[in-house]
């Protein structure tokens, strides 16, 4: 067993993933509409830009693994309509919104946001236009599944502004896929890859899955030499997180079909080893780009920033989410949309929006966000600077996370000098441990209703 090895397994526990803090299982039903709204109000500094994101629920086929807010279904109306309300959704916010203020970044995500035939990717492309102000340099990616997708998809998606793709690949063993009902043969990834790069898609990422059934080291080691032949931008390599008392459709998944915990861990070990000699930057947190790519160069200039899409370079972005389930964000709040699709639509047809819960954030957790997304963003953080921001004192502040962290020092994670906290290249594998070290809501848990509910994270190996 690799020294690697050993430590992944010591340190594999359940883990937020940290694209907000504080994470979504402490928003609560007690931030309302109004409060939203209020927010917005508030909150239209003209210097800022907007990320916009966009969920699309629907999918043709359900795909056991996932984890997603999604809805299988053949009925394309369902589809056509949801974009009715999106439009009312996106009326009512821009209404308190400040026009000079311009979209850096739009994302559409799901689901599919593919299953939108290309008349209604149109379509909603030029919704989108008639209520916000479009950056001519914004970044604009959308998700895509290979499956069921054609050409004319691609460019419609184009037309409407379309400058980066990610292609939800997974792994291209046929057993793998016939075992989450996600068959899609080598050669159509590889076809809709080609298409993306003849219509001139500026980045394109690839998404993969690790620890899904039948995966060994030998059919993940196949995946990773043929990707890595195609040269995807960037790759983002998720660890499957098993959770049916969840997602109840992962019973359809055997559980004895599983790779063990050692199979996983030599996964890992595999996935940093091959992305590694093919030139690829682990830029922390499963994801990994190319030397020249922007997100490595952000977290060089300790520009790069974490939200609800993942890693950023638009940190000075409030995001402004719709559909289902959306995650909307300013400086001071989060506000997550309703997640069923009935209740979105009835929601929005009354009042323009759907807020389901929220939360407003204390200065301390303010403090600890910042610090927590220094580290897994920049991975250091320079102490004196940090404490003039905030004005408190490092060591007394977090005297009791730094004695957390002592245990990942010793093991080589991290250096913790009177100036700086270092995250070293072995940390950047354990980066969501680290974090952990540093967020007070661990220790309690979230108020649902009247009860206290313990949230379930994926484990961070």
């Amino acid at each position: 067993m690799s020294e690697l090895t050993v430590l992944l397994e010591k340190y594999s526990k359940p883990g937020p993933r940290y694209t907000s803090y504080p994470t979504a299982p402490y928003f609560h039903t007690g931030f309302t509409e109004a409060d939203w709204r209020a927010e917005l109000a508030a909150s239209q500094d003209p210097a800022r830009g907007l990320s916009l994101y966009f969920h699309i629920p629907f999918c043709d086929t359900l795909c056991y693994y996932c984890g997603c807010n999604m809805v299988a279904t053949g009925d394309y109306n369902k589809a056509h309509h949801y974009l009715d309300y999106l439009d009312l959704e996106m009326r009512a916010t821009a209404a308190l919104t400040d026009p000079r203020r311009r979209v850096e970044q739009l994302h559409w995500g799901g689901g599919t946001p593919t299953y939108l035939k290309p008349k209604d990717i149109r379509r909603l492309g030029t919704m989108i236009r008639s209520h916000f102000d479009i950056a001519p340099d914004a970044e604009m990616g959308c998700e895509a599944d290979p499956r069921e997708l054609s050409r004319e998809h691609l460019e419609a998606l184009r037309e409407v502004g379309f400058n980066r793709l990610s292609i939800g690949v997974q792994d291209l063993d046929p057993r793998v896929q016939k075992a989450v009902n996600r068959v899609q043969p080598e050669g159509l990834i590889r076809q809709v890859y080609g298409w993306a790069r003849e219509l001139g898609f500026a980045s394109i990422n690839m998404d993969l899955i690790v620890g899904l059934p039948h995966q060994s080291v030998a059919s993940f080691a196949h995946t990773l030499d043929v990707i890595r032949a195609w040269g995807p931008d960037r790759l983002a390599v998720f660890s499957y997180a098993h959770v049916p008392w969840m997602k109840r459709h992962q019973k359809l998944i055997q559980e004895k079909d599983l790779p063990d915990f050692a199979t996983r861990l030599a996964l890992q070990d595999l996935i940093h080893d091959r992305l590694g000699e093919a030139g690829y930057v682990n830029v922390g947190l499963d994801h990994f780009a190319k030397p020249e790519d922007e997100m490595v160069r952000a977290q060089q200039a300790k520009t790069l920033w974490r939200n609800f899409q993942g890693y950023t370079t638009h940190k000075h972005c409030d995001i402004y989410a719709f559909g289902a389930s959306g995650i909307s964000q300013t400086p001071d709040a989060y506000m997550q949309n309703e997640k069923n699709v009935k209740a979105y639509e009835a929601q929005v047809a009354a009042t323009g929006m759907a807020v389901e819960r929220g939360l407003r954030l204390s200065r301390e957790d303010q403090i600890r966000r910042d610090l927590i997304t220094r580290v897994m963003c920049d991975l250091e953080l320079d102490i004196p600077t940090f404490e003039s921001a905030w004005g408190v004192r490092f060591g007394e502040h977090f005297a009791e996370p730094l004695k957390d962290l002592e245990p990942l020092a010793a093991d080589g994670f991290v250096k913790i000098e009177p100036a700086k906290l270092i995250v070293t290249d072995l940390g950047r594998l354990f980066l969501r441990n680290i974090a952990m070290c540093f967020d007070a809501y661990l220790k309690q848990a979230p108020v649902v209703g009247t009860a206290a509910i313990q949230p379930r994270y994926s484990r961070t190996a």
